[in-house]
């Protein structure tokens, strides 16, 4: 499931990206594949990056004679372990709304973004969330869960105070609020509710084979009810 779109983010071969919070690794994956870059990926927990080296160990293309290339670390972002100005290309999807301090976040990013570098991030959408959040205590009273619900302005207002410019915004996952807010609604952590199941083998089926009417819908729905706000900014060269 991508949110960042690789094409807005500008990613191009031979540069250096990193996902901020890489989880299983979806980003990662996906910047290796678009250009021929080298693509570092970090995380707090030890487990989810493993979970993103095992997903390069089932991919075909780990060709040495590529310039692609990919390290990974874990490691906490108030604290990054990367030199100034190390990364063209940062994405920073799902994560800010997990840590208490995440102005300091937005500080170690800038920190390390190279001049003229770009910066995606994505955090779910206030609408959605704030229905989430109104549905069921436990989707965000869990140990690491969501610690707030970002208005967009305060998010951009916050990337843009340490000197980034604002360039683009689109919605994503259109298809996956009703889904959350069926499980919020019946319970998280239920996981005997047909009608839930059903409606996540759909959203698995749409990821994997993305066919035609699905993608079209996700157009249409992303606005009204994306579940998240993708916001990309560039760092100043000066």
């Amino acid at each position: 499931m991508q949110t960042i779109d690789l094409n807005v983010l500008g990613l191009k071969d031979g540069q250096r990206a990193l996902d901020l919070g890489c989880g299983a690794g979806r980003h990662v994956h996906a910047m290796y594949y678009h250009a021929e870059c080298h693509v570092v990926g970090i995380d707090l927990g030890f487990e989810d990056v493993k979970r993103t080296r095992e997903g390069f160990g089932t991919c075909p293309d780990m060709d040495p004679q590529t310039r692609r290339s990919f390290s990974l670390s874990v490691g906490n972002a108030l604290s990054l372990p990367f030199p100034d100005a190390s990364f063209d290309k940062i994405v920073c999807s799902e994560v800010l709304e997990h840590i208490p301090d995440y102005k300091q976040a937005v500080a170690e990013i800038e920190r390390i973004l190279k001049p003229g570098g770009t910066l995606a991030v994505s955090v779910p959408r206030f609408f959605p969330e704030w229905v989430c959040w109104k549905l069921s205590d436990d989707y965000h009273n869990e140990p690491g869960g969501h610690v707030r619900i970002f208005q967009e302005s305060e998010l951009k207002g916050a990337v843009e105070s340490r000197g980034l410019s604002f360039f683009h915004r689109h919605f994503a996952h259109g298809l996956h609020s009703p889904y959350w807010w069926l499980k919020c609604a019946v319970g998280v952590k239920r996981e005997d509710v047909k009608l839930v199941n059903l409606y996540k083998r759909f959203l698995e089926w749409d990821i994997l084979e993305g066919p035609r009417l699905t993608r079209t819908l996700e157009k249409l729905a992303g606005p009204l009810m994306g579940k998240s706000v993708v916001l990309y900014f560039t760092k100043g060269t000066a």
